[in-house]
């Protein structure tokens, strides 16, 4: 029985995870950060600091009670990587993450999306005007004026499919339950929250819904859009949607934890189909860095489409990123105390997710942990002020960089 499975001899421990596997698949337990919310942070810090003081930070996320096991940051200015890690991939053989290892990216899937959408809208097939009605017509009524544009930018009042009492009792009665990945929206509730773009509401099924109308589009499958659109011009060879449970090898390990208990293995515990176009997507910790910088930049999206991308309203993404945050087109703006770059977050059972660019693509950072660290408060404003510092040193001038071991990757920490 693989590690990641409820043993029977802790049916405690068993219960606990299955009510965490319906947390993270349905959002943060916490209350959603504001856009002006910062995360806590040294006093008078004004950059990301020396080599040593980021991997400091790494190790103090993974030393934290109840912290994640293992923590990687790969920061690449120009093309030039460095590795930073802390801790391990895989508490039984002790070995380092590595920026090769696969990881679920959770919501920084929804990047992905955002992605095909728009790259559909740069050929004519989409326009962010398309509504549900023409292109879904038979999702609920109340849905048909909801529009692309409000879909990307979770201003769309759609309910959260995740949140279903219906959905989350599946998932408890069964993690590793195979969904019918385009019929999720079923479980969502038929009337809208809010009238479409009256306000921000981030919501799960908005990316389920840009998926499917991107399916509508072109008559292809959505699996089969992200390798065309996205990972065959990025070159991204370690980075798929599967509809199982399974992860590729090697893999970071996943881990729920809570201070004072051991560590358990949740990599396995659960099945991407739930969460599809919205967070099912597995990656590494270098093909993120890759596509958040191809998103960011000019490889994948015309001017046009990207000036679109980038009209911002309030909205913090799941979980807040550092800085101030705010919402556009399948992107967040991160405005920290260093400066401004764009990304996504994620969380999911045993993962939590951070990805970012500079506006022009050419400098990206992604701090990847091996828990869900959002559901603790004190851990998440640790983990943001770490984001924080890593995007303040990917924004310094002159900051090192060089080619070494993982494959040309310069690794401080080695």
């Amino acid at each position: 029985m693989p590690r990641s499975a409820p043993h029977p001899s802790r049916p405690r421990r068993a219960a606990a995870t299955a009510l965490l596997l319906v947390a993270a698949l349905t959002g943060p337990a916490l209350p959603h950060a504001t856009a002006g919310e910062r995360p806590a942070r040294d006093a008078g810090a004004r950059g990301g600091g020396s080599e040593k003081e980021l991997r400091r930070a790494l190790a103090e996320l993974v030393a934290a009670p109840g912290g994640p096991p293992g923590a990687i940051a790969v920061l690449t200015r120009d093309g030039v990587p460095r590795v930073y890690r802390a801790g391990t991939a895989d508490t039984e053989s002790g070995r380092p993450p590595r920026p090769d290892d696969h990881m679920r990216i959770a919501s920084a899937a929804k990047a992905f999306s955002g992605a095909v959408a728009l790259s559909l809208v740069d050929r004519g097939a989409l326009g962010l005007d398309d509504t549900l009605g023409q292109r879904l017509p038979h999702l609920p009524e109340a849905w048909h004026a909801v529009t692309l544009r409000q879909l990307l930018q979770h201003t769309s009042g759609l309910p959260d499919y995740s949140r279903s009492p219906r959905f989350q009792a599946i998932v408890r009665a069964d993690p590793r339950h195979r969904f019918v990945s385009r019929r999720l929206l079923e479980f969502a509730a038929p009337d809208l929250l809010f009238p479409p773009g009256s306000r921000y509401g981030y919501s799960n099924s908005d990316n389920i819904a840009v998926a499917l109308m991107a399916e509508q589009a072109t008559g292809r499958r959505y699996e089969d859009l992200l390798r065309e659109r996205v990972y065959r011009p990025l070159d991204l060879r370690d980075t798929s949607l599967p509809s199982g449970f399974r992860l590729p090898r090697p893999f970071l390990h996943g881990y729920a934890t809570a201070p004072g208990e051991a560590p358990e293995d949740v990599s396995e515990a659960i099945s991407a189909s739930g969460a599809w176009a919205s967070g099912g997507i597995v990656s590494t910790p270098a093909d993120l860095g890759t596509f958040i910088g191809g998103y960011v930049g000019p490889t994948l999206l015309s001017p046009r489409t990207r000036h679109a991308q980038r009209r911002f309203v309030p909205g913090a993404s799941e979980p807040a990123g550092p800085g101030v945050n705010a919402a556009g087109l399948g992107v967040f703006r991160y405005e920290t105390r260093c400066g401004t770059v764009l990304g996504h977050t994620g969380n999911t059972p045993g993962y939590t997710q951070f990805a970012a660019a500079t506006p022009d693509g050419r400098r990206t950072v992604t701090v990847s942990v091996t828990s869900q660290v959002t559901l603790d408060p004190a851990l998440l404003a640790r983990l943001r002020a770490t984001e924080e510092r890593f995007v303040c040193a990917l924004l310094e001038d002159g900051h090192g960089g060089g080619h070494g071991p993982d494959g040309g990757y310069g690794d401080p920490a080695a």
